[in-house]
């Protein structure tokens, strides 16, 4: 299964931030905790260039914990400001503290001058990693349109915060080239990617796959059979029968298997995940950004 997906509302994603950037004092960039290497655009990142920015590992109630902490230590390391977050539930004070902080030297300059500064910020990522989300946690109201799915924000949109805050929510944006298909297929897992241009059966067998090598208990007890060594068509037929997916005749309902497959482990619903762990350093690689070292991932 290869992965190639950039239509032509990317460039035009593309293009908008870039004419948002200047306007700008901080960009928020937000990636799925769950798999933090893959859920980052290298793009993104060389567009942002020097600008203050802060980084979010979203979703983290459904990433592993304890290698959620050591991302952040990782990126920590590299001297990148940042936090996790669950956008879709609690209080979101601490996003609010960490752009408070990053504006605060731009914020003191204007107030040399007698001017209050409103501080910009930008709300970016890939697809479907819950930028609409956050704002309307921080704002308080459902302003940004939302949806699980890739695609719904389609232009930039100015939200006022407070008097002296604005927030842009704008369009996801993945990469024209998705060189790294390990890192393709796993934006496609979290939905970045839309479902109907991608082989939804091969995808779902990849993701229980990984998922099995990772933590096979909750992945069996949630789907009903008890092989870990099941997989391809196998595994999917395993589901089929555990679930109950089945049409007349008890044939496998693969289209529904596969569909439940993906949206379940969307919602967390397997069980807290990390698909990624910290890496190890190699050779940068296509996917990588000039300023910052992508290492070997798994």
């Amino acid at each position: 299964m290869v992965i190639n997906w950039y239509p032509g509302h990317m460039a035009k994603a593309k293009r908008l931030l870039s004419d948002q950037l200047g306007r700008c004092d901080v960009v928020i960039e937000l990636c799925d905790a769950r798999l933090p290497y893959s859920s980052r655009n290298p793009d993104l990142i060389r567009m942002i260039g020097n600008k203050k920015r802060i980084l979010l590992l979203n979703k983290a109630d459904l990433a592993d914990a304890n290698i959620t902490h050591a991302w952040v230590e990782r990126f920590r390391s590299q001297g990148v400001i940042v936090s996790t977050c669950t956008a879709s539930k609690g209080s979101n004070k601490e996003v609010l503290r960490l752009i408070d902080d990053t504006a605060k030297e731009a914020v003191e300059r204007a107030a040399q001058k007698g001017v209050r500064k409103t501080v910009r910020v930008m709300v970016a990522g890939v697809p479907n990693v819950g930028k609409s989300t956050l704002i309307n946690a921080l704002h308080g109201s459902g302003i940004a349109k939302t949806g699980d799915r890739p695609g719904v924000t389609k232009a930039n949109q100015w939200v006022t915060i407070t008097p002296y805050l604005q927030l842009l929510d704008s369009p996801g944006l993945l990469w024209p080239r998705l060189d790294d298909q390990v890192a393709a297929k796993r934006l496609c897992y979290i939905g970045s990617v839309k479902d109907d241009v991608v082989d939804l059966p091969m995808l779902a067998i990849s993701l229980l796959e990984e998922l099995l090598a990772i933590r096979p208990e909750p992945v069996m007890e949630r789907f009903r059979f008890n092989d870990a060594s099941l997989t391809g068509e196998a595994l999917l037929e395993a589901v089929c029968k555990g679930r109950g997916f089945l049409l007349k005749g008890g044939v496998c309902d693969y289209d529904r298997c596969c569909q439940v497959v993906l949206d379940e482990f969307r919602a967390g619903k397997c069980g807290r995940f990390s698909l990624e762990t910290p890496p190890r350093k190699i050779a940068l690689t296509s996917k990588t950004a000039p300023e910052e070292n992508r290492d070997e991932q798994t």
